[in-house]
């Protein structure tokens, strides 16, 4: 395990000397544009295993993506490697069908502290969800950013992650084009929580196991591959690839929405998200 090897996975080359949030942000921004967030191991019949050689061999020798306890463990270990003071914590994501935050903790992100401001470092959320900066760990405050306006709040020691989301503009063939999601009531999405308690990857070893064996999870119904891009994100779902363009015209998103035949997948896979698959994906 190499920490060049981890920049040339991520064409990450500019100077790294200094422990900052300049460098940091850079780091954080090659990393969500290269790596996808993927669960498409388990729809090929391979098993995920959490220790990090195999994150590792997986994600920047194989050059795949990974879910949450994947690529922010990676991420971890290539922080403390260039020096910054970071821990691992565990949070609960919001499922909008139920109403709730899930009541077993099923997701991972890092706590970064620079010259004694704490930030919020998440690159395993994928999708339109996903912050493209680190977040200062700062209650009440609106943090805008190029995916949307996100937002910590704390009560009583937990944390709230939300996400003020914007209008999606589909232009349709058939049809006039439209808009979904308008902004005004229940604009606000909410993503997680966590508290600041510290954990160690050995602590998600029992979500690990339970995620791919459990047929009521959302990661066992749906394949699922995202990326970050420059202007916005792709996304696979099953056999529907979604490319977004964040603030196509002023507090709306463009989304262009593709089926795909199982000849394109393979195809799609290489080309938009560079991960050539070694066994075959059943979406």
């Amino acid at each position: 395990m190499n920490i060049q090897e981890y920049f040339g996975r991520i064409s990450y080359n500019k100077p790294h000397k200094d422990a900052d949030l300049q460098t940091l942000t850079a780091i954080f921004q090659h990393h969500i544009q290269a790596i996808p967030f993927e669960n498409l191991s388990m729809h090929c019949g391979e098993t995920i295993d959490l220790d990090l050689q195999s994150t590792y061999n997986k994600i920047v020798r194989k050059k795949r993506g990974g879910w949450c306890l994947e690529s922010n463990h990676l991420l971890f270990w290539a922080l403390q490697e260039l020096g910054y003071d970071t821990c691992i914590l565990g949070g609960n994501s919001y499922e909008p069908a139920e109403g709730a935050y899930t009541a077993e903790m099923n997701h991972i992100l890092l706590k970064v502290v620079i010259q004694g401001n704490s930030y919020i470092v998440d690159a395993g959320f994928g999708g339109a969800y996903q912050m493209w900066q680190p977040l200062v760990l700062i209650s009440g405050k609106d943090q805008p950013q190029v995916p949307g306006i996100f937002r910590l709040t704390e009560d009583s020691g937990t944390w709230y992650l939300e996400k003020v989301k914007r209008k999606h503009y589909i232009p349709d063939k058939s049809e006039t084009p439209h808009f979904t999601d308008a902004p005004g009531v229940g604009n606000i999405r909410k993503i997680h929580r966590f508290t600041l308690e510290p954990r160690h990857i050995n602590d998600f070893q029992q979500l690990n196991l339970y995620l791919q064996v459990s047929p009521d999870n959302i990661l066992q119904k749906k394949s699922l591959c995202s990326l970050q891009t420059t202007e916005g994100l792709i996304a696979l779902v099953g056999w529907t690839l979604t490319e977004m363009k964040y603030n196509y015209t002023e507090d709306t998103d463009l989304l262009h929405i593709t089926t795909l035949t199982d000849e394109e997948l393979e195809k799609t896979l290489k080309d938009k998200f560079n991960i050539v698959l070694e066994n075959k994906l059943v979406p």
